[in-house]
């Protein structure tokens, strides 16, 4: 694709998010978070018109573009009033199964994952004794003949009650048994829809904000033999590659979000008069809002190049790393300029700023905290001793 066909995409897409994110405004958001409600409705539409099946290739049923135009569909869901936190794990999480399943996997899911037939949108590899030490999870998948039996436990499983499949991480070695803490580790792509039959419960956990997440409890749960995907014990390195993907769509979503800020706070800061002026016109409220613009497009201007490098085949993750880290940094600062010139009238809820600032807070320490990204480049980039 040429760089003037990609602009060409990118621009129809964002006129198509647009219209849709007109026709879900405000109010329909509201009324989701006010209830704890997953947006259904919203998440349908997307997958209509085709816009969450846009990574999976044409010979799948999808359309076959690069992460940069998955990432600017979720930019502009973001900066047009939306929120993809419900349906962006479709982007990120088939990519597991594109690029380490099986040819017969790939026919018998990813059709159906475009057509919307199907939804995958779990993720489950965070367990609550391991967080972000993702190598020392415990979930136990033991052979027994076609099949493997998992036993364990998931936390911030999110959209688990909105999905019919799940990538699993689990143990098929335990981890005393293996030379590297990485090795031992297998993924699997299991049909939720059986495994509630047989051993697997998913428990609501309430938030600040309206995400869908859960904890999810396996017990003496069978899945096929044939829902592994790749080599057994290789699992570790496929998630890698998946985690880089969802640090890129997740930062491309930040930006989103300050754009919608800034947007606010500035169209906010020329109508709002106080003492018979515009309070934009002060300086203590334009230069924090000039600021957050400045921070949001340094730190887009990183994004880009991490969506490039991802396309490239770079499995590194340190621009995915720090794509991520730089635009939630710029997504909070402009957040919380925004809050300060709204005033008041920020924590009413008619004006969507309180509802997007508990979204927006959230990136700070999801998928991964920020801390850990600094190790992650000190340790990487900077030769620094290992901290962890």
């Amino acid at each position: 694709m040429s760089q003037e066909e990609l602009q060409e995409t990118i621009s129809q897409i964002r006129d198509t998010v647009f219209k849709v994110c007109e026709e879900f405004s405000g109010e329909y958001w509201r009324e989701k978070d006010r209830e704890r409600k997953y947006p259904t409705e919203f998440v349908t539409r997307l997958t209509e018109l085709g816009l969450l099946a846009s990574l999976i290739p044409e010979e799948y049923g999808g359309s076959g573009l690069p992460i940069t135009v998955g990432s600017e569909t979720l930019k502009a869901i973001h900066e047009f009033g939306g929120n993809a936190a419900a349906c962006h794990a479709q982007m990120y999480t088939m990519g597991t199964v594109l690029r380490h399943g099986s040819e017969e996997q790939k026919k018998k899911y990813l059709p159906q994952i475009a057509s919307g037939d199907l939804r995958l949108q779990a993720f489950g590899v965070t367990e609550p004794t391991a967080g972000t030490d993702t190598t020392s999870i415990t979930t136990m998948a033991v052979k027994d003949g076609d099949k493997y039996i998992v036993n364990g436990q998931k936390i911030w499983t999110s959209r688990a009650e909105h999905s019919d499949l799940m990538v699993l991480l689990a143990r098929t070695t335990p981890k005393d048994e293996v030379k590297k803490k990485s090795d031992g580790l297998s993924v699997f792509l299991i049909d939720m829809r059986d495994a509630l039959k047989n051993g697997m419960t998913i428990n609501p956990i309430r938030t600040m904000l309206n995400h869908a997440t859960t904890e999810v409890f396996f017990d003496n749960v069978p899945i096929p033999a044939d829902s592994l995907i790749g080599e057994e014990g290789k699992g570790f390195k496929y998630i890698l590659s998946g985690m880089n993907a969802e640090r890129i769509l997740i930062a491309a979503e930040c930006v989103g979000d300050a754009r919608w800020f800034i947007k606010k706070a500035s169209d906010y800061a020329s109508e709002r008069e106080v003492f018979g002026r515009p309070i934009g016109r002060n300086q203590g409220i334009q230069f924090p809002i000039a600021r957050a613009f400045a921070q949001t497009e340094a730190a887009e201007a990183v994004l880009d190049k991490a969506c490039r490098l991802y396309e490239s085949g770079d499995t590194s993750g340190t621009y995915a790393n720090m794509a991520k880290l730089l635009t939630s940094e710029a997504s909070w600062a402009a957040a919380d300029t925004c809050m300060q010139t709204f005033g008041g009238f920020a924590v009413a809820e008619e004006y969507d700023v309180e509802r997007k600032f508990r979204e927006a807070r959230l990136y700070q320490i999801a998928p991964i905290s920020t801390n850990l990204i600094l190790s992650y480049l000190a340790e990487r980039e900077l030769g620094l001793p290992r901290s962890y």
